[in-house]
């Protein structure tokens, strides 16, 4: 995650900025869910079947926080689908785990809203653009209406802890003003932007990821809400995810604005180092199976069958070493980059899907020649 509004503030005020001092892991504790979205990468659906019990839960929780997992964030399908979901999160606030969870928010009402802010840090929930194009990407009509109510109840409390989350692509491209408006509107304090990566129905529909030009257009729209928000005052925090490059257009736009600043935040994104997954981030899907990002086409291990300190830390393997260098060593474009050691090539789940290679260049870098080597 790119967390540009935060390093935006903390750098003008030479504050310390939200460092990760520990690993992110993302659980997708069910393969159930009431939607069927066009870009899931588990391919979730109502008829599935939990593979994973409380008791296997519990016994992983412990060994998470021993190897530096210090957030975790409850995923699916549909998280809330899962009876258990509240002790288990009980257990992660015993053990000082800080809990985000990723919702649809349909199953969100006011019997459970106090309950789920009282549980969990904080709560992202899935909205797609104007209510024809959320329906129609989500599969369900009427799901807008629904995910809206739950973030104004939720919201309701007069807390900070409620964002949107929404994934960009052809079909929700148009929509993305759409959303700044809605955030805008709702006074909802956080918008999380995620570029497409190919994996499940999101690797099944590869049309719908954006041209580059869409990309670029997309995200120096994002950075001009980001800006516009920190000169204004406005309180909206804006992170991108999945698009580590996104920084680097972050930087160029800052350096010009504000040059006095820009060694610092050239360190600080350094220091923040690009796309983590083996490194800083880990998934565990559903049926146990560790993983280095959710969408990562290899798996590295199984927690129902080995000790998780074994796969994290103890034992790790040849792939999960070479995730770790920093920056990776990478082919194509990347072998030239000037800014290989601030977004660290991106995906390497979009490079195996359309080159069959982990260790290529990300195919949805958008960054030229003239900015690769420095020329610009």
């Amino acid at each position: 995650m790119f967390r540009l509004s935060n390093l935006l503030k903390s750098v003008t005020a030479g504050k310390p900025a939200r460092v990760l001092d520990g690993s992110i892991a993302i659980w997708n504790f069910t393969n159930r869910c009431n939607l069927s979205c066009l870009h899931c990468y588990s391919k979730a659906d109502l008829d599935a079947v939990d593979t994973l019990t409380t008791e296997n839960i519990m016994e992983t929780l412990p060994k998470l926080k021993a190897n530096g997992v210090k957030f975790l964030i409850f995923s699916g399908g549909e998280p809330l689908t899962r009876k258990d979901l509240f002790d288990i999160a009980a257990r992660c606030k015993e053990l000082g785990i800080v809990t985000y969870l990723s919702t649809n928010g349909l199953y969100v009402k006011q019997s459970n809203a106090e309950k789920i802010l009282d549980t969990f840090d904080y709560i992202g929930i899935s909205i797609d653009g104007s209510p024809e194009v959320h329906d129609a990407f989500r599969g369900l009509k009427g799901s807008f209406v629904e995910s809206m109510k739950a973030v104004d109840l939720l919201n309701s409390f007069g807390n900070t802890k409620v964002g949107i989350r929404f994934t960009i692509t052809k079909d929700t491209y148009d929509d993305l003003q759409f959303i700044f408006e809605l955030a805008e509107e709702h006074n909802i304090p956080k918008v999380y932007i995620s570029h497409l990566v190919y994996s499940g129905r999101g690797l099944e529909n590869l049309e719908m990821d954006l041209s580059k030009e869409q990309r670029i257009t997309a995200v120096n729209y994002i950075l001009d809400k980001a800006f516009e928000y920190y000169e204004s005052g406005r309180d909206i925090e804006i992170v991108t995810g999945n698009m580590e490059m996104d920084a680097i257009l972050f930087y160029d736009r800052f350096e010009k604005k504000y040059p006095e600043y820009a060694e610092e935040m050239k360190r600080r994104l350094i220091e923040w180092g690009g796309n983590s997954a083996g490194r800083k981030l880990l998934n565990i899907d559903s049926e146990g199976f560790v993983k280095p990002d959710p969408f990562f086409p290899v798996k590295i291990g199984n927690i129902l069958t080995q000790d998780f300190s074994d796969i994290w830390t103890n034992e790790p393997t040849e792939l999960l070493q070479k995730l770790r260098v920093h920056p990776r060593e990478l082919g194509g474009k990347c072998v030239e980059c000037q800014y290989l050691n601030i977004c660290n090539g991106g995906s390497r789940s979009r490079a195996y899907a359309i080159y069959g290679d982990m260790w290529a260049e990300d195919p949805s870098c958008y960054l030229t020649e003239e900015q690769i080597k420095g020329n610009n």
